[in-house]
């Protein structure tokens, strides 16, 4: 049987990555774990979470990051409703502008959180919801 584990990463194109890294490492807490240099030039970044269950990489592409401004692409998970209540409080003292917690199709999410090229990432639970 041919089998899948999950996703290895996810990549973002950002206009600037210098400026993109910044963001994510502030607001979503996650750690530099390669950068990507080309001639000299830093082009991108994988960032992993300290617990190392996530991986998004960010590749300065500025048209790509353009034409995704506006979009949802990412849904990253937090286990618990308690915990996207921390990542709201979290983000209201980083004044970051997010949507309310609200009850997804399942689960709970944080809608609206805005990268720098206005690509939206959202908090999820990967809990069904109800309980926290």
């Amino acid at each position: 049987m041919v089998v899948l584990g999950g996703f290895h990463h996810v990549k973002l194109p950002v206009s600037d990555v210098h400026k993109s890294l910044e963001w994510y490492r502030r607001v979503l807490r996650l750690d530099l774990a390669i950068e990507f240099v080309e001639d000299g030039v830093l082009r991108g970044v994988a960032l992993t979470d300290p617990a190392r269950t996530v991986t998004l990489a960010l590749r300065e592409e500025p048209r790509l990051a353009a034409q995704l401004s506006g979009f949802d692409p990412v849904a990253l998970g937090v286990p618990t409703l308690e915990a996207l209540r921390a990542w709201a409080d979290h983000l209201d003292t980083l004044g970051e502008r997010r949507g309310e917690i609200a009850e997804g199709s399942v689960g709970w999410l944080i809608p609206g959180l805005i990268d720098p090229d206005g690509i939206e990432i959202r908090l999820y639970t990967v809990r069904e919801q109800g309980v926290s």
